[in-house]
C-alpha cells in the first residue's frame, strides 16, 4: 500500500509582468503531524484569485507579500483526518487559509466548521464566503445603493462583480455589468437578471456605456481599474459612491499606470472613492453570511462555480484569471 504523501506549490520567483509557470514549483514530501491544539486537513477544494498577484510582489500592502520558498496561502476547503482538538472531529469539514497544498496543519482558531446541510462546501469560497462578503459590505456598506439609481460593475462576470449585480437588483437598482465576451454577457443579462451589459472590448465602449447610463451612474463598482473605469468615472453623478475592491487590469504591469486623473471629477460630482478589504469587516462577517445564504435559499442569488480538476492544474487556474477565462468562482479540485 502505497503511504500518502503531501503536494504544495511554492513560490521560487517574484513575477514580472504576467506570472509563468517557471515562478512557481511543485514539491512533495511526507504528511505533516498536527501538535498540540493543531488539526490536520486534506485539502478538497482550493480557491484561486486575482488578490494573489499582488501578494507575489515585494512590495508594501494590505497584507504581506508570499515569501519566496514558502507555499501559497490562500482560502481551501477540506476535511479533518487528525485531530489534537477538542472543537474538531475526524472528518468535519473546514475551511481556512489553508493555502495550495494537498495537505495542511492549522491551529483551531485559523478554521471554521462547514455546514454540509446549507448548501455545497465550495460555497465556503465563493458565495458564502469571503467572496460574496466582499461584494456584500463592498456595495451595501460603501455603494449604498438606493432603488432606481443606476449601478455599474466591472469585471461583472467574475467572482465577485456577479453578486455585487444580484444584490443591486435585489435593493431595485438598474444594473449595468462590463465584461469581456459576448457568452458573459448573455449570462449576465439572461441568468443572472442584469439589466444590461458591456463588452469592454468593444471599439465604440464609452458611447454604449453612455447610452446604457442615460441617468448617468450612482454606483460605480470597481473591481478592474484602468481605461474602462476612467470611461465610467465621466458619467458620475452628484454623491456618486466608487467603492474600490480590485484593480486586475494593473496587476500584471511592469510601469506605473499613469491614466486620467480624476480627482477634479470627483470634486464636480462631490463623489465618495473609498478603497476597502473584506478583513476591514471581520466583526460584521456573521451579519453578511446569514442574509447571503438566506439569499442563496430563496433563490434570490445565483452562483456559477468553474472548477478545474487536479492540484497539479492549480497554476494554469491561477493564470486562466488573467485571460478572461473564468465564469464567477474558480476553484481547483484537488484529487
Amino acid at each position: 500500500m502505497t503511504q500518502e504523501t503531501s503536494k504544495r506549490i511554492i513560490l521560487v520567483k517574484r513575477p514580472v509582468g504576467m506570472p509563468t509557470i517557471e515562478d512557481f514549483q511543485f514539491e512533495e514530501g511526507p504528511l505533516p503531524q498536527p501538535g498540540e491544539g493543531e488539526v490536520l486537513i486534506r485539502t478538497s477544494y482550493l480557491s484561486v484569485d486575482p488578490y494573489m498577484r499582488g501578494r507575489m510582489n515585494d512590495r508594501k500592502s494590505y497584507v504581506p507579500p508570499y515569501e519566496l520558498g514558502k507555499v501559497i496561502l490562500g482560502g481551501a476547503v477540506g476535511e479533518v483526518i487528525l485531530s489534537q482538538v477538542d472543537e474538531f472531529q475526524v472528518g468535519d469539514i473546514v475551511v481556512g487559509n489553508l493555502g495550495w497544498q494537498t495537505h495542511a496543519v492549522a491551529k483551531a482558531d485559523q478554521l471554521k466548521k462547514v455546514d454540509e446541510q446549507l448548501a455545497p462546501i465550495t460555497t465556503a469560497l465563493g458565495i458564502l464566503g469571503m467572496t460574496g462578503l466582499t461584494a456584500y459590505f463592498g456595495l451595501l456598506d460603501i455603494g449604498q445603493p438606493k432603488a432606481e439609481e443606476t449601478v455599474v460593475v466591472s469585471g461583472a462576470a467574475g467572482a465577485v462583480g456577479m453578486v455585487v449585480g444580484q444584490i443591486a437588483k435585489i435593493k431595485g437598482c438598474r444594473v449595468i455589468g462590463i465584461a469581456g465576451s459576448d457568452a458573459k454577457i448573455r449570462y449576465l443579462i439572461d441568468e443572472l437578471g442584469f439589466d444590461a451589459a458591456i463588452n469592454y472590448k468593444a471599439a465604440d465602449r464609452r458611447a454604449v456605456l453612455a447610452k446604457e447610463c442615460p441617468n448617468g451612474v450612482d454606483v460605480y463598482f470597481d473591481n478592474v481599474g484602468g481605461e474602462i473605469s476612467d470611461d465610467v468615472m465621466l458619467l458620475l453623478n452628484k454623491h456618486a459612491r466608487i467603492p474600490i475592491c480590485g484593480q486586475i487590469a494593473l496587476y500584471n504591469m511592469t510601469k506605473p499606470d499613469f491614466g486620467p486623473r480624476m480627482q477634479s471629477q470627483l470634486l464636480i460630482t462631490s463623489s465618495l472613492m473609498k478603497g476597502f478589504i473584506v478583513s476591514d469587516y471581520a466583526q460584521r462577517f456573521e451579519e453578511g453570511a446569514i442574509q447571503l445564504a438566506e439569499w442563496v435559499k430563496e433563490g434570490r442569488l445565483k452562483y456559477r462555480e468553474q472548477i478545474v480538476e487536479g492540484f497539479e492544474n492549480t497554476v494554469d487556474a491561477f493564470l486562466g484569471l488573467f485571460t478572461g477565462e473564468n465564469l464567477g468562482k474558480q476553484l481547483v479540485r484537488v484529487k
